[in-house]
This record gives C-alpha cells, sequence and structure tokens, in this order.
C-alpha cells in the first residue's frame, strides 16, 4: 500500500487481535484510494498492532501496511504510537473492524480545504439494526449534536496533533473525545470549527453488541457513571474489564466465523 512518493494523509489503524476484520478494512481503504485525487501514492497506512498473539501484523504487511509495534495496553498509546511513524500533512484514525465510504478521502480533503474546519469525523453506519441497536445509536446522537463531536474516520492536521500533545495516554478510555476538545479550543482562535461528514459514514462494528447483548450500553452507562463521580481508579478498572479484558484470542475469532 505505501509508496515512496510524497505522503498527504496518513491512515493509523489502532489493533490488537484483528486479523479477522482488517482485511475487510483494507479492501475498502484500496477503494477509496483508487478514487483519490491526489494519486494513490499519496496515502500511507499504519497499522500499530496492540500485542497481538493472531496474524495481525503479517496480514497488515503483506496489504503493504506499515506496522509499528505498541507494548502498553492503553489505546491512546497505541494511537500515538502510531502517529509517531506518520508523515503525512493530514491524521486521520479508524478502527481496524469498521469499513470506510469509497470517497472518504476526498471528503477530507475537501473539508481541510475550506479553512475553516480544523477536526472531523465521517461517523458511523451500523454493520446490523435492532431495537436495542437503534435505541443506543439515537442516546449516542443526542451527544453527537450536543458536542458537535463524532466517530468513524477522525481526522485533522499533524501539526495541531502535535500542538496539543496527541491523545492523553492518562485516560484508558474517552481519549477521542479529549482529544477533539483539545483540537476545538485550537481552531477556535482560528475562527474553525469541528465538522461532521455525515454522507461518507463509515461501516461500525457491533460485535460489542454481538459479545455484551444490544442492550448492553443502557446498563453498562449506568453503572459507569456513578464510578465516574465516585472514583478515577473504580472506573479505570470498569473501563480495563470492559474494552481490554476481551482478548480476541485467534481460536475464538475461528469459532465466529
Amino acid at each position: 500500500m505505501n509508496s515512496s512518493g510524497p505522503i498527504r494523509i496518513s491512515l493509523v489503524i489502532p489493533a490488537h487481535n484483528e486479523e479477522r476484520f482488517l482485511p475487510r478494512l483494507l479492501d475498502s481503504v484500496d477503494v477509496a484510494r483508487g478514487r483519490y485525487r491526489h494519486g494513490a501514492e499519496s496515502l500511507e497506512v499504519i497499522v500499530a498492532d496492540n500485542v497481538s498473539t493472531d496474524d495481525t501484523a503479517a496480514v497488515a504487511r503483506t496489504r503493504g501496511c506499515l506496522v509499528v509495534s505498541v507494548e502498553e495496553r492503553r489505546i491512546a498509546s497505541v494511537r500515538n504510537g502510531g502517529a509517531e511513524a506518520a508523515t503525512g500533512d493530514v491524521l486521520c484514525f479508524v478502527d481496524a473492524d469498521s469499513e470506510i465510504h469509497p470517497d472518504t478521502l476526498n471528503a477530507i480533503e475537501d473539508s481541510l480545504a475550506t479553512g475553516r474546519v480544523v477536526a472531523g469525523a465521517t461517523g458511523v453506519r451500523m454493520e446490523r439494526w435492532s431495537l436495542g441497536i437503534a435505541a443506543t445509536y439515537a442516546l449516542f446522537m443526542l451527544m453527537v449534536w450536543t458536542l458537535r463531536m463524532d466517530t468513524g474516520v477522525v481526522f485533522f492536521i499533524r501539526e495541531d496533533f502535535l500542538t496539543i500533545g496527541g491523545y492523553d495516554e492518562r485516560r484508558f478510555f474517552a481519549e477521542d473525545v479529549q482529544l477533539l476538545w483539545d483540537l476545538r479550543r485550537v481552531g477556535r482562535k482560528r475562527g474553525q470549527q469541528l465538522t461532521r461528514l455525515r454522507s461518507f459514514k463509515a461501516l461500525g462494528s457491533t460485535r460489542k453488541f454481538d459479545l455484551h447483548g444490544d442492550w448492553h450500553y443502557f446498563s453498562d452507562l449506568f453503572r459507569l457513571v456513578p464510578l465516574m463521580l465516585r472514583s478515577p481508579r473504580a472506573t479505570n478498572d470498569f473501563a480495563k474489564k470492559y474494552w481490554y479484558g476481551e482478548q480476541r484470542a485467534p481460536e475464538r475469532d475461528a469459532r465466529a466465523r
């Protein structure tokens, strides 16, 4: 995937035991780079491999990605580890179990070219729906509309990322929200704002719903909020169990196929 030519966009993919989903994402990246008006050689893809015990790194290398190893089991550290290897003017981040829209790269270019945008995100559409998933989606959309922050493919200028010091590695979760808050403050001084590319949504995985149930966000949210008010340590313990406890061992993925 990578080339010796000039790099415009660096796409960073944090990955822990993602051999099952990574090819699907990289297939969608190939389509997007084929449509990229600056040329396929202007995109580099970096997989930040977070102590995977499966063939994640091998899959990434086979597909031409630059693989960076990150030992710390904390998503902010994994994101920053991938960003350290990036050479593009624009940084993008996307989860390994996603798929991106075919025109994502051009949409990002168009958005940043206006000069009015400091950072943005595409948002997501779910790969399957149920009443519980729809209710969860609606709940999160309320926060998205209120905060003007979204998920999916998140993008910004690399120099701004360096200015704020990257993702906050003290956080076990919500590091992406904190980053956008920090970038919004940077942009406000220049008359820039956050944006959402709603016509170019990524496909969002539902594997957490598959594992924990379609309504689990409501019960987990009610458990998490009191912890956040009471004890940072208890909050981190919850986060470690929920976001880092599932190792996605190769044999489990094999049974899921």
